[in-house]
């Protein structure tokens, strides 16, 4: 599975991993991050190893009109997301092995369990709000 770096001409694939109530693993960044760049090589590897999920590579800074919203503090910032539920966002260490357990975590959770915990804490109940890519996606093609 190859990675999906956001564009203009490529929002629909992304936006169409999503309505199929599949699983996308997004991982925000800029051009300008060195962390980023060296990172970019073990998210790819991650996608590799996960041919089952989508992975997407979002410049936050080229993709302003999509996630220029979402606070992200640092990089790099992963968001996880199933459908419309977010399971997961925030700052991790640039390490794929932390970064595979973290989605392994989530991923083998229920719909029910999923459902659940988004609402389980204002911090998650933002993130649904916030951060859901299917909804910043289709507002930014309106």
């Amino acid at each position: 599975m190859s990675i999906i770096t956001l564009d203009q001409h490529n929002r629909a694939e992304l936006a169409q991993a999503l309505a199929a109530e599949g699983w996308v693993v997004a991982c925000l960044c800029a051009a300008w991050c060195d962390v980023c760049c060296q990172y970019r090589p073990a998210f790819e590897e991650l996608a590799g190893r996960h041919p089952d999920l989508s992975f997407a590579w979002i410049d936050i800074e080229d993709q302003a009109d999509v996630v220029g919203d979402i606070d992200v503090d640092n990089f790099p910032t992963l968001l996880i997301q199933r459908g419309d539920t977010v399971a997961f966002f925030g700052t991790v260490l640039p390490d794929a092995r932390l970064a595979e357990r973290l989605l392994l975590a989530q991923t083998r959770k229920t719909a029910a369990e999923l459902q659940r915990e988004a609402q389980g804490s204002p911090e998650q109940r933002a993130w649904q709000e916030e951060c859901n890519l299917r909804r910043l996606l289709q507002e930014a093609h309106d």
